[in-house]
């Protein structure tokens, strides 16, 4: 086999500080930032996805961030291909790719080159499922899913329409779990050498607090008036199950107070870290940095690179 490509990785719950710590390494190893976010890919809601600011970007290239129209589908399949695409551009320039993001899928699906080619789709089987789930059979087929694939079905929110009709649809053409294609997958080797860095807290009430104070800022940089915009140009899109916009959603039909809806989302966003984290310590090489044991970004980032070096030594490929 030949020699895997190196490939770097900064990984951990939401508002711990991933991207910060991705372009300060960017900087030392001459890298780009690739993102490995499910909802960071949506061009226009900046604010609820939590994309970094050009300031934040720090000068350094980042991408698979802002450029997917909110009406448009998006699988893993589809990341896993681009990400690839931007690893080899990355290379070809000379510079190191590094992943940062928190949906472990993604990650996962890329590092381990989960390979996707067999699921063939099946447009009959797929019309007939969308036809049942216009005449207001969405609860049903979401049933049948947990049924036929229980572990596929706890990833799915019960109403999003695509994403459970795809498992479906997969289940039909391949007649395998979604649990039995990745170990199949898994059984061809990666092409990927991956170094990958966990951020993490040992007081669970520090990354709450964190959490709580990022939503107050995205509500003072706007994060309603977003929310109104998801929830009127993106009817039927992964987008409006996104943490940040269905919490709002009871404001805009009344049922709730906004002070209310404040609440829920910042418990909904400690809820997904903590599942983050669940996620994430199933990796078996993962470094994990916990913040706290450093006296400031500096010494953090210090301590990054040196597993950088560690793993590769000098060359990184």
């Amino acid at each position: 086999m030949s020699e895997r490509i190196p490939v770097g990785a900064v990984v951990g719950p939401t508002a711990s500080g991933k991207s910060r710590l991705a372009v300060a390494l960017c900087k030392s190893l001459s890298g780009e930032v690739i993102s490995a976010d499910s909802m960071q890919i949506y061009r226009g809601i900046p604010i609820g996805t939590a994309q970094p600011s050009q300031r934040e970007m720090g000068n350094i290239e980042h991408h698979l961030i802002g450029f997917l129209p909110l009406d448009q589908p998006f699988s893993v399949a589809d990341y896993v291909k681009l990400a690839e695409r931007t690893v080899n551009e990355v290379r070809s320039r000379g510079k190191f790719p590094m992943l940062c993001g928190g949906t472990g899928l993604y990650i996962r699906s890329f590092l381990h080159h989960i390979d996707f080619g067999q699921a063939v789709g099946d447009h009959a089987f797929r019309t007939a499922l969308e036809e049942r789930w216009k005449n207001g059979e969405g609860d049903l087929l979401y049933r049948e899913l947990q049924t036929l694939d229980a572990k596929a079905a706890e990833k799915i929110h019960p109403n999003n329409e695509i994403r459970v009709i795809r498992a479906l649809e997969l289940l039909k053409s391949t007649g395998k779990t979604a649990k039995e294609r990745e170990k199949e997958s898994r059984m061809i080797p990666s092409p990927y050498d991956c170094c990958m860095i966990g951020l993490n807290f040992r007081s669970r009430e520090i990354l709450y607090q964190r959490i709580n104070e990022r939503v107050d800022q995205m509500m003072k940089q706007g994060l309603l008036e977003e929310a109104e915009k998801v929830f009127r140009e993106a009817k039927g899109s992964t987008a409006i199950q996104a943490i940040g916009y269905k919490e709002l959603k009871p404001y805009f039909e009344g049922t709730c107070s906004l002070p209310e809806a404040v609440d829920c989302l910042k418990q909904h966003t400690r809820n997904y870290a903590k599942r983050q984290l669940t996620w994430f310590r199933r990796e078996e090489k993962i470094h994990w940095l916990f913040i706290e044991d450093y006296p400031d970004f500096t010494a953090l980032c210090q301590a990054a690179l040196h597993i950088f070096e560690t793993n590769w030594g000098a060359d990184k490929g």
